[in-house]
C-alpha cells in the first residue's frame, strides 16, 4: 500500500456537499431578506419571495459544487505531503539562479 494520500482523502464528498449547502443556505437567507420575505407589505409577496429565494439557493449550491469539484481535480496528491522549501510560482531554474545569487551574496549592496 502507498502512503500517498487521495483524493477522497483529501477532500470528502460529504465535506463537498456540506460546503456548497451552506454557501446556498447563506445565498437564499440573503434573497429572503433582501426581498423583504419576513415583512408582509402586500397578499403574495412572501410565496414570490420564497420561490426566488429557493431559486437562488439551488442556483447556488450547483455552482458552488461544480465550482469546488472542479479546484479538487487541480489538486494533485502527491504534492500535498511534500515540503515546498521556496517560492511557489517560480520555475525550478529561477529558484536555483536565485539561491546561487543569495549564496554569493550578488544582492547585497
Amino acid at each position: 500500500m502507498t502512503d500517498k494520500p487521495t483524493r477522497r482523502d483529501l477532500f470528502k464528498p460529504v465535506q463537498l456537499l456540506g460546503l456548497a449547502l451552506a454557501a446556498a443556505v447563506f445565498a437564499g437567507v440573503v434573497v429572503l431578506i433582501s426581498m423583504g420575505f419576513f415583512q408582509d407589505r402586500f397578499s403574495g409577496q412572501g410565496q414570490h419571495a420564497l420561490v426566488i429565494g429557493l431559486i437562488a439557493a439551488g442556483i447556488t449550491f450547483v455552482v458552488t459544487l461544480v465550482v469546488i469539484a472542479l479546484l479538487v481535480l487541480v489538486v494533485d496528491p502527491a504534492q500535498v505531503t511534500k515540503t515546498i522549501d521556496g517560492p511557489v510560482l517560480l520555475t525550478k531554474d529561477a529558484q536555483k539562479a536565485e539561491k546561487n545569487d543569495a549564496d554569493s551574496g550578488a544582492d547585497a549592496p
